[in-house]
C-alpha cells in the first residue's frame, strides 16, 4: 500500500458514510481513491465500484493503477468490462468494477459495499441518477461513498458539498492543490500568475465560482430561491393561474415545471418532474394531475402535444425562439419576479450551469447556449415567454428578499 500524505489521511480516517472531497487539481484524489478501493477489497469480502464521467476516463484514470496495485491478489482481470476479481485476506473474493457515468444504467439492481464517484461536477443529471440508480445499490449492504471533484460553478456538486448541513451521514472536506506536499509550490505559484483569477481559484484552490458564459447570470439563490413554505401556500391561494411547462424527454429527462402566477405577475415555481424513461402516456397523465390552468409544451413534437389535448388540457401555443425566450426569462429574473422553491434542485442546478459555448474571435454569429443542462430551462422558457409583457412604471413595486427573516426565508414588497 502507498503512504498517504496528511490531508489524504484525514479523509481516509473519517468514519462518515458519505464523504465529499472538494479538492484542487493534483491534490492526489485518484491515489486516495485507489488506495481505499484496494484496502476494502483486500481486507474484507466486498463489492466495490469506481465511477468516472466516461468509460474511457475510468480506464485512463484508475484501471491501470488498480491492476498494478492488486497484481499479486488478482484472480481475473476483465479488460473489456473493466472488472477485477480479487482474493482477499479472509480467503474470499472481492469484485471491483469500473464504469462511466454515460452507462450508469448498467448498475441498476447491483449491490455495493463501497462506491467512488470521481469528477462529479462534470456529470449530467447527477441527482436523478444518484437517487434512482446509485443510492439503491447501497441499501442491502449499507454501503458507503467517496464523492470527489474539483468545482465547476455552483452546480450539483456545490449542493452535494453542503449536504453535511442537512444530513449527519455526510462529511465534507476542502483541500487545495497546495495541500499536496509533493507538488512543487513554485509551479503552483507560476500557474497563479498565468491563469485568470477565477480559473486559478476554481481549479487549484477548489473554490466555487460562477461559470464563465452563463446564460442566466442574473440568477441568484439569495434573490430567487425561497424556503418559507407559507409563501408557497400563499401563492397557491392567491394564484390567478397555474401554468405548466413541459420539455419532452425519454433518454434525456422529461422536465415538467409547475408555477403559480400571482396578480402582480410573479411566478412561484413549486414543483418539478425530472425523469427519464417515461412514456408519453405517463407524462401526459402526470401533467394532467397538476391541475394546470394553461399548459406550455415543447412545440417540436406535435404528436405528444396532441396527447395532452386528448386529455382535455388547455394547451397553449408556444414559441421555440430560444433567443427571445431567454430574453423574457432574463427580464423577469432582473425584476425579481421568478421564485424557485428550494426543493427544485434540478431547476436551480440548470440556472447555475446553463451556459454559452466559447465564441471564436472572428465569428459574428449570435451566441448559442450549449445543448446540455437545459431541460428545465426549456420548460421555463416555454412558460414565461408566452406570458403578457410586463409594463413597469416609475412607481412599480420592487420585490426584494426580506433579510430581516433570513436571506432565503421570506420576501416583501417595497413601494
Amino acid at each position: 500500500m502507498m503512504t498517504l500524505h496528511s490531508a489524504q489521511n484525514d479523509i481516509a480516517n473519517c468514519q462518515s458514510r458519505y464523504r465529499v472531497l472538494c479538492c484542487g487539481r493534483r491534490f492526489g484524489k485518484t491515489t486516495l481513491a485507489a488506495e481505499e478501493i484496494k484496502a476494502i477489497a483486500i481486507y474484507r469480502t466486498s463489492r466495490v465500484c469506481y465511477i468516472a464521467p466516461t468509460y474511457q476516463q475510468a480506464r485512463d484514470i484508475a484501471w491501470e493503477a488498480l491492476k498494478a496495485g492488486l497484481h499479486g491478489a488478482t484472480i481475473q482481470a476483465n479488460e473489456s468490462r473493466l472488472e477485477l476479481r480479487i482474493r482477499n485476506r479472509k480467503d474470499g473474493e472481492s469484485i471491483i468494477i469500473l464504469r462511466g457515468w454515460e452507462s450508469i444504467e448498467t448498475l441498476r439492481g447491483q449491490a455495493f459495499d463501497f462506491v467512488v464517484i470521481d469528477e462529479i461536477a462534470m456529470m449530467r443529471n447527477f441527482w436523478l441518477n444518484w437517487n434512482e440508480v446509485i443510492r439503491p445499490t447501497l441499501t442491502d449492504k449499507k454501503g458507503s461513498v467517496l464523492f470527489i471533484s474539483t468545482p465547476k460553478g455552483f452546480n450539483h456538486f456545490y449542493d452535494l458539498y453542503n449536504m453535511q448541513e442537512k444530513d449527519s451521514d455526510y462529511k465534507s472536506f476542502h483541500f487545495t492543490s497546495y495541500d499536496n506536499p509533493h507538488l512543487p509550490k513554485d509551479e503552483l505559484d507560476k500557474a497563479k500568475k498565468e491563469l485568470p483569477e477565477d480559473q486559478f481559484a476554481q481549479e487549484y484552490l477548489a473554490s466555487f465560482r460562477k461559470s464563465e458564459g452563463l446564460v442566466y447570470k442574473e440568477f441568484s439563490r439569495d434573490r430567487h430561491v425561497f424556503t418559507d413554505e407559507s409563501l408557497a401556500r400563499q401563492a397557491r391561494i392567491s394564484a390567478s393561474a397555474v401554468i405548466i411547462g413541459i420539455d419532452w424527454g425519454y433518454t434525456n429527462p422529461c422536465a415538467i415545471l409547475k408555477a403559480y402566477k400571482d396578480k402582480d405577475s410573479h411566478y412561484w415555481f413549486v414543483e418539478e418532474y425530472y425523469k427519464t424513461g417515461k412514456t408519453d402516456d405517463e407524462i401526459s397523465e402526470y401533467a394532467k394531475s397538476l391541475g394546470g390552468t394553461f399548459y406550455y409544451p415543447d412545440p417540436a413534437e406535435p404528436d405528444r402535444v396532441e396527447s395532452l389535448r386528448r386529455r382535455g388540457l388547455n394547451v397553449r401555443d408556444v414559441s421555440n425562439d430560444i433567443e427571445a425566450g431567454i430574453s423574457s426569462v432574463r427580464a423577469l429574473l432582473k425584476e425579481g419576479r421568478i421564485h424557485i422553491h428550494f426543493s427544485l434542485v434540478n431547476t436551480i442546478n440548470e440556472f447555475e450551469t446553463y451556459h454559452y459555448g466559447k465564441k471564436k474571435p472572428d465569428n459574428n454569429e449570435p451566441e448559442k447556449p450549449i445543448d446540455e443542462n437545459n431541460h428545465s430551462m426549456a420548460s421555463i422558457r416555454y412558460m414565461l415567454h408566452m406570458q403578457s409583457p410586463i409594463v413597469t412604471s416609475t412607481r412599480a413595486k420592487q420585490f426584494i428578499p426580506d433579510y430581516g427573516r433570513g436571506a432565503n426565508s421570506g420576501y416583501k414588497y417595497r413601494q
